[in-house]
């Protein structure tokens, strides 16, 4: 390689990147938050990065749904053996991105770095939360009913569009709604329960947690969370029902460089 090695991020589609973006799942080995908005159409830029024409790896940028006034560069993968290019590589992906923010899972070290390196106000949006221990919480007579039938979540799952819901019940009266959701990379399911009033601080809603987690098995899929940093509730049932939070969801301002390099 020479002293000097051209970088470069240039649009691509999502074909063009694939193999890179399987690259970058296996090395995540986790549930990947933001994975499904790259199969919603216009919600997404992808950029491939290079050294001296030679693919290196890609970056990606939110621009539909939540994002459609306030374009995020969200995704970055760099292939090793390149990664000592990553600071030139990641300027580049900003210069021709100009997206003005930037969104990292934390558990991504090299994108962390980029965050850490190149934006400010930084704040965590979301706690992630994955399996580490089997439970087995009483349903103190609650029973669980699955409201769609299997047929409807194997769609849901193929698709990795939407997914089942449950009902917990206890004599007749609904304690609580869960449900599973398969809008992530394979074999990843997102866990969501809500327990209505009467029924909460009973360990109701860690019950609940606890069989979802359950079926996500029985359905093929890993069980994961997320929830509010400031939800202190949530976050405590969901590490009762046996779920360890391993990473954050942090977003940023991104500095502007051509300022920063004129100071």
């Amino acid at each position: 390689m020479s002293p000097h090695p051209t970088v470069a991020a240039t649009p691509a589609t999502a074909d063009d990147v694939l193999p890179l973006r399987e690259q970058y799942r296996q090395e995540m080995n986790c549930q990947v938050v933001h994975d499904s908005i790259h199969r919603r159409a216009g919600w997404t830029t992808t950029y491939l990065l290079t050294v001296n024409g030679v693919a290196a790896g890609f970056g990606s940028k939110a621009i539909g749904g939540p994002w459609t006034d306030k374009p995020t560069i969200f995704e970055l993968f760099i292939q090793p053996a390149l990664r000592s290019r990553g600071f030139d590589l990641f300027e580049a992906l900003m210069a021709a991105s100009q997206a003005p923010f930037m969104l990292v899972q934390s558990n991504n070290h090299l994108q962390s770095v980029m965050l850490h390196t190149y934006a400010r106000d930084i704040q965590s949006e979301a706690i992630v939360f994955q399996d580490g221990l089997t439970t087995a919480h009483p349903s103190m007579g609650s029973v669980m009913h699955c409201l769609i039938p299997e047929s409807q979540v194997r769609q849901c799952i193929d698709a990795r569009q939407g997914g089942p819901e449950w009902r917990l019940e206890l004599n007749g009266e609904t304690v609580g709604t869960g449900g599973i959701l398969f809008h992530y990379n394979r074999p990843y399911g997102d866990i969501y329960m809500d327990i209505t009033e009467p029924y909460r601080r009973r360990g109701f809603g860690a019950y609940l947690v606890q069989e979802l987690k359950r079926a996500a098995y029985q359905l093929g899929a890993i069980p994961g969370a997320r929830t509010n940093t400031t939800n202190v509730a949530s976050r405590k049932t969901l590490q009762k029902a046996g779920l360890v939070p391993y990473a954050n969801i942090l977003s940023g301002t991104l500095i502007d460089m051509s300022s920063a390099a004129g100071g």
